[in-house]
């Protein structure tokens, strides 16, 4: 029987490629407040939902196994009493809240880069890092990993936390600069990291997990990210926007066991 999955923002850019990707996967359903779904996606079951509102919250978790949250406010520039606090904080309590009541097995939680921001630039964060974010926004997101681990060990309920980093078409046009090569994740590896949340060991209680493609440099680790849920990225950054690779055929074989990828991606520019 498949997992019946709740996605909260599915019609931003990460939603829209989730759902395009787990269609077949899971029973979804899809936390719908404003945006529509693109027509291709029209027929997927909807449900009303407002983060905001904790009775919202409750209906659209009712008979859920596993809520993949991605609901937020997303911008760096954001308000924090007008937007950051209702959103990115009390939603992510509404939504755990609701998960608990309504006997939801796991939530799998967004959070960012930005909440890793403040590490030195020559520094490899490691999933096991503390969060030292630069602004509120990425002050959300460290949030999002500390509540996930209350409701995780004080509550029951397995929280999965995705350290996102720079998404595919994130921006237009994207600048390939260190930063954004080292941090990138396609829209293919963001998908399947998700669905490999969803997927991971039911005793597996609470961890973070890093968002990044296997990118020449990375910015995150992964190491224990896959140990831990079986990620197995295809895409590299510096391939996807032709940025030379010292050693090409060393990191093809190092990076992938020999064998190159078979159908690199490569985003619009």
């Amino acid at each position: 029987m498949k997992k019946k999955v709740l996605v909260t923002g599915p019609a931003g850019r990460i939603g829209v490629s989730l759902t395009e990707y787990a269609l077949d996967r899971y029973d979804l359903r899809l936390g719908v407040r404003s945006t529509p779904m693109p027509e291709h996606l029209a027929h997927v079951p909807t449900v009303s939902l407002d983060i905001t509102d904790p009775d919202s919250c409750r209906q659209a978790c009712e008979g859920i196994d596993v809520v993949v949250h991605l609901a937020a406010e997303a911008s760096t520039e954001a308000d924090f009493r007008t937007s950051l606090l209702p959103r990115n904080l009390m939603g992510a309590y509404n939504i755990l809240e609701a998960a608990v009541a309504a006997g939801c097995q796991r939530v799998v939680l967004s959070s960012s880069v930005q909440s890793i921001a403040g590490y030195p630039l020559d520094h490899q964060v490691q999933e096991d890092s503390i969060p030292r974010p630069l602004n509120l926004y990425g002050a959300t997101k460290a949030f999002a990993e500390a509540i996930g681990h209350v409701y995780a060990k004080s509550h029951g309920l397995s929280c999965l936390v995705v350290r996102i980093g720079t998404f595919e078409y994130n921006q237009s046009p994207f600048p390939a600069n260190g930063r954004n090569l080292s941090t990138f994740i396609s829209a293919r590896d963001m998908s399947q990291l998700l669905c490999c949340c969803v997927d991971a060991d039911p005793d597996l209680d609470y961890a973070v997990v890093h968002g990044v493609s296997q990118n020449r440099y990375k910015r995150m680790g992964l190491t224990q990210t896959r140990s831990l849920v079986d990620y197995k990225p295809q895409d590299d950054a510096f391939a996807c926007f032709e940025v030379g690779i010292p050693y090409r055929d060393r990191w093809f074989e190092e990076a992938y066991d020999g064998r190159r990828p078979e159908q690199p991606v490569k985003p619009k520019a």
